[in-house]
């Protein structure tokens, strides 16, 4: 797989990762560009998972289809992107049943990039209760030019500040709208909902918003809970 132009190529190695005494060299440069391995990276992301989540962390094989898309978007292989409907230039919204695997797929895969800055994964719940103590700068605060995955959407509860109550993460997703039209900035987010679900809660704007900011990824109905 590949491909991912190396405009830095005299200041970087993108295809090698170290971590801690480990080195993992997940693809090769041929010229100015990068040609990523896929069972190269899948190695690597074993390895990180177990630092970031325990030694019971492991990679499914029934994963591994939904994680190719998800790392073909991540290294910008256009060609193979095409292939499956996906824009790298649009971010991800990754659905899926309760425990499958999304957010700790989110806060794997920005690891396989090192070298460039990458996404904060914040937890919705936890930007409403900053709403709730901070009010409006809340929704500017994540409206800004910074990279998020919004992570667990739909589980969090209304935002209430001084007796007003606001719908924080749909103001949130109409102004990350409003930086991807004007700098191509992108936005990440996991959720349990399905599309009607969102259209429900956030109405019909958003979901209209949702669909140019993002690809849609999803788990299969039927994947099983990895945390029971």
């Amino acid at each position: 797989m590949k491909i991912e132009k190396n405009k830095n190529a005299m200041n970087h190695q993108p295809h090698i990762i170290q971590e801690q005494e480990a080195v993992f060299k997940i693809g090769e440069i041929k010229g100015r560009t990068v040609h990523y391995d896929f069972a190269k990276i899948i190695d690597y992301l074993n390895y990180k998972g177990k630092i970031l989540f325990g030694q019971q962390f492991k990679i499914y094989d029934q994963d591994l289809p939904l994680l190719y898309k998800l790392i073909i978007h991540f290294i910008k292989d256009e060609p193979t992107c095409k292939k499956y409907g996906l824009d790298p230039s649009k971010g991800i919204l990754l659905s899926g049943p309760v425990g499958c695997g999304k957010t700790t797929l989110m806060r794997l895969l920005k690891h396989i990039k090192p070298h460039i800055s990458n996404y904060a994964v914040v937890p919705c719940r936890d930007i409403v209760f900053e709403f709730n103590k901070k009010g409006y700068e809340v929704i500017e605060k994540y409206g800004n030019s910074n990279m998020y995955c919004f992570d667990d959407l739909g589980v969090e509860a209304k935002g209430k500040h001084f007796g007003a109550d606001c719908n924080v993460l749909g103001e949130i997703l109409l102004s990350r709208y409003e930086l991807f039209v004007k700098a191509r900035k992108l936005t990440y987010v996991t959720t349990n909902l399905n599309a009607k679900e969102i259209e429900e809660r956030y109405g019909a704007r958003v979901r209209s918003r949702m669909r140019q900011l993002f690809n849609l990824v999803a788990f299969e109905k039927e994947t099983t809970d990895k945390r029971c």
